[in-house]
């Protein structure tokens, strides 16, 4: 089965930025990050397909940025902009998703 591993969280300011990553074991054609904050659902908050066409939540619109690396079977997202509300563990995994990694945490507060 396909492992997804992310890294890049963290705490951060309201306002601040914070590059995710995720290495994925074999390629597959659409990359998606979700999240989950505590006591919610999970949310796919971006995805991306081979052909780059990228789709965006709403709330995240016009500040967070997939992009991946085929060659480095690497996804990222960039989130700039960062709202108290972004605070959630945040995982990579395929759209429709399979078996979910650890994901990474990111806390946004002052």
């Amino acid at each position: 089965q396909v492992q997804f591993v992310e890294s890049g969280g963290g705490l951060v300011q309201p306002g601040g930025s914070l590059r995710l990553s995720c290495v994925v074991s074999e390629d597959i054609s659409i990359v998606a990050w979700y999240r989950q904050a505590p006591g919610k659902q999970r949310e796919l908050v971006a995805r991306i397909s081979s052909w780059s066409i990228r789709s965006y939540l709403d709330s995240v619109k016009g500040r967070f940025t997939i992009s991946r690396d085929t060659a480095k079977r690497t996804a990222y997202l960039q989130m700039n902009s960062l709202k108290p509300e972004d605070t959630a563990v945040y995982y990579c995994n395929s759209d429709p998703p399979g078996y979910w990694g650890q994901g990474t945490q990111v806390t946004v507060s002052s």
